[in-house]
């Protein structure tokens, strides 16, 4: 009997034993001669009523039944109540119209792209997978959830519920609401935060196996992205689809906040976060004490938690004893902004070593309103060895754990499961045998971040601070600028090279010279050559090693035809003679969209 059918029987029950007389009867006997009476109560006071011999056996007849139909009563209230608590959700559960609450709010935001991927898990011919959501905080992914509830007919808005998951919740209390759900007939089942579950990783297969196979629609979301890594690995093998949301490329920060400028992407990208547009308010790398928390919070916390709850604890590694003496948070922490520092330290030491930053220098001697020579009187050994004493996060004196090389190796190998960062190569000509490769990272709005204040840091010399407010200004943006231009080449790199997967993106370096990229179709023997630039300026400086004849020679020796030489950059695009101008933003807005690729 379910539920509905124990009810209808107790109210039943209760209708019939209303028409039912209450009491007893008892006998008296009065000079030989048996009297019956119908013993009752009536306003709290006993009552006695002589019965006719011809009433007798109706009456006991209705009051023997009473007694039958009234032990019926109490053993199904008392199954009711168990069936009560057994409905009872331990979880925290949407439906229906506070399911239509949550959804509604993001229904006029645009849509990431991978929404539509979601979209057709939901709705495809996909038995017996669950779909995995999952990213760093602020990418989306709660949102993506609420867009595809808010787009359900009425129909599968009633077969839907959300479970919000906590950390005080472990797999038997999900399991548990699961049941009722299916009982309740309910067909596509949002979990959020999933890897909050301490014994989540070891348990996962349950969605697929037990749920998923009896035609349900799980999607499961969390922050916890290297937890569902393993997860993806130990348990649930190719009964899962897994959507990742933690890279952000160009034109979707574009098509989804409405910004239409790199600029902007490269100081804030990397979450769905512009203030006051759409998704979350406030960029989380609007300074370094909000990026330090991100890496802390979003990146640190999550690859602990993940390795802490891997069933095992296999994958903590030579982790194992930074996690023992917690020191493994800031181990990552450390990692990560070392990564940054070593890209800021590149960049200001390549500058002055190659005399590009001459060029910054002659600009700012040249400047017809607020001319100086600052750059020219600039002690390069001793800025760059500022740098470096910055390296060091965490003083030596204060760590149990020496983090060597083997421990910034694995971080860096978590680092790359969670998309965070990624190795571009750097190949060399004449000399084919020596290879290196830079480490790009995915949220460019952190890296700006860090490194704009480390520029901040040292532009506290006690030079700087002799100068004017608009002398350190024009200073300051000048080096910003510069870092700017680094990451510009960084992101054209990473985003070429994933929309590129059976192409080879690389940097090209000659003994003098480089192309800043070469995307290479092995399979076709042909090549594409770069220079990104961020300048919006036309300017032939800009193209001197592309129409070089023995750097393009040496190229197509080894690398196959040259089909196009071209220029990113910020103004419009156009042709120069025989090179191509491209508006990276242009570029980057089509990368990914074959009829319009450009590499």
């Amino acid at each position: 009997m379910d539920a509905s059918e124990l009810q209808n029987r107790i109210t039943t029950l209760k209708n019939e034993l209303a028409s039912l007389p209450q009491g007893s009867i008892t006998k008296k006997n009065i000079k030989g001669h048996t009297y019956f009476y119908y013993r009752y109560k009536e306003n709290n006071q006993r009552k006695e009523k002589f019965i006719a011999h011809q009433e007798l056996e109706t009456l006991k007849t209705k009051i023997d039944l009473r007694k039958e139909l009234e032990k019926e009563l109490k053993n199904l209230t008392v199954k009711s109540i168990t069936h009560l608590q057994e409905e009872s959700f331990i979880t925290n559960i949407l439906k229906d119209e506070d399911l239509i609450s949550f959804a509604n709010p993001v229904k006029s935001y645009k849509k990431r792209e991978c929404f539509f991927k979601v979209h057709d898990y939901i709705y495809g011919d996909f038995n017996d997978k669950v779909l995995i959501l999952y990213g760093l905080r602020r990418t989306g992914k709660t949102t993506i959830i609420r867009q595809i509830i808010s787009e359900m007919t009425h129909k599968d808005l009633s077969s839907s519920a959300f479970l919000q998951v906590t950390s005080k919740n472990t797999l038997a209390d999900v399991n548990h609401d699961l049941k009722i759900l299916k009982r309740q007939g309910i067909k596509y089942v949002f979990l959020d935060e999933v890897t909050l579950m301490d014994d989540f990783i070891e348990g996962s297969a349950l969605f697929s196996d037990i749920f998923a196979s009896c035609g349900m629609k799980i999607v499961l979301s969390g922050t916890d992205s290297l937890g569902f890594m393993f997860t993806e690995d130990e348990q649930l093998y190719d009964r899962c689809i897994l959507i990742h949301t933690t890279f952000i490329p160009y034109r979707e920060f574009e098509n989804v906040l409405g910004i239409h400028d790199i600029d902007a992407y490269i100081r804030y990208g990397g979450t769905m976060s512009m203030s006051g547009l759409n998704y979350n308010e406030h960029s989380p790398f609007s300074d370094k004490k909000n990026a330090d928390e991100y890496v802390d919070t979003a990146i640190a916390r999550n690859i602990q938690h993940s390795l802490r709850c891997y069933q095992y604890g296999d994958h903590f590694r030579n982790l194992r004893d930074l996690y023992e003496k917690n020191e493994l948070t800031n181990a990552v922490n450390r990692v990560v902004e070392d990564i940054n520092h070593r890209f800021t330290l590149d960049v200001l030491t390549r500058n002055f070593k190659s005399h590009d930053l001459g060029i910054s220098a002659n600009n700012l001697r040249k400047d017809k309103n607020h001319p100086n020579d600052i750059l020219d009187r600039v002690n390069v050994p001793l800025v760059t060895q500022n740098i470096k004493k910055l390296l060091e996060i965490l003083n030596k004196e204060e760590q149990q754990v020496h983090i060597n090389n083997t421990h910034a190796l694995e971080i860096k190998e978590y680092l790359d499961l969670l998309d965070l960062t990624c190795d571009i190569d750097i190949l060399f000509l004449p000399d084919v045998s020596k290879k290196s490769s830079r480490t790009l990272i995915s949220q460019p709005g952190l890296r700006y971040a860090q490194a704009k204040a480390l520029i901040y840091s040292l532009l506290l010399d006690e030079r700087f601070s002799s100068l004017s407010f608009l002398e350190r200004k024009s200073v300051e943006e000048r080096i910003l600028s510069e870092i700017r231009g680094r990451m510009l080449e960084d992101l054209v790199l990473l985003e070429t090279k994933l929309a590129n997967p059976k192409h080879q993106v690389f940097i090209l370096q000659f003994p003098v010279g480089e192309f800043d990229m070469v995307c290479f179709d092995p399979n076709a023997g042909t090549c594409k050559i770069f220079e990104i630039k961020h300048s919006d300026k036309i300017v032939p400086m800009q193209f001197r090693h592309l129409i070089d004849k023995n750097k393009c020679q040496a190229t197509e020796h080894r690398f196959g035809s040259i089909l196009g030489k071209f220029v990113l950059y910020r103004g419009e695009t156009k042709q120069v003679d025989n090179i191509q101008y491209l508006n990276v933003e242009e570029y980057l807005r089509c990368l990914g969209e074959s009829s319009k690729q450009t590499a």
